[in-house]
């Protein structure tokens, strides 16, 4: 029997076109995202974006989805996730499907709680992420919220709007 794994290998690599998608890269990308908010970094959060991303929380608010420059988003975020105590996203159990040499689309579930004073607001769901690759990260062009379950308090998102607003 001839050995003939390692040029199929060969061959199905030449075939698929060079790079794949980096999936250290892409979760990086993704944790940005949640930690960086959760920080107040908000340079670290924009950092993991294309200039334009859509996002989509019908799920939990209705309405359209949205498409905006990255700033623009960001700038809503850091406009009243302030206003909460703390915020805790965590964002696991990521899987990546390459899509060509510079598309990926990765799925992520998450629980995000949120508190003010002894009053918690926490959400669980899964995401679902479309990034580009530009140079050497990948930046989310799309992220959709699945909202499968919450706890708490909603109205605490309307009071943090609030309180950051009085702080500014």
């Amino acid at each position: 029997m001839k050995h003939t794994l390692f040029p199929t290998l060969a061959a199905a690599t030449l075939i698929g076109g060079g790079a794949m998608a980096d999936p250290a890269e892409i979760t990086r990308s993704i944790t940005d995202i949640a930690a960086g908010a959760d920080r107040g970094d908000w340079g670290r959060v924009r950092s993991a974006f294309a200039e334009t991303v859509t996002t989509d929380y019908t799920s939990l608010w209705g309405g359209d989805p949205a498409t905006q420059p990255a700033d623009e988003l960001v700038g809503g975020w850091s406009s009243f996730l302030p206003g909460f105590d703390n915020t805790h996203h965590m964002v696991t159990n990521h899987t990546i499907t390459p899509v060509g040499d510079t598309f990926a689309i990765a799925e992520a579930d998450f629980t995000a709680t949120h508190r003010i004073d002894d009053d918690l607001w926490t959400l669980g769901g899964r995401y679902t992420y479309e990034l580009e690759q530009s140079g050497n990260r990948w930046l989310v062009t799309s992220m959709t919220m699945t909202a499968l379950w919450e706890t708490g308090d909603r109205g605490l998102v309307g009071l943090a709007g609030e309180r950051a607003a009085q702080a500014n």
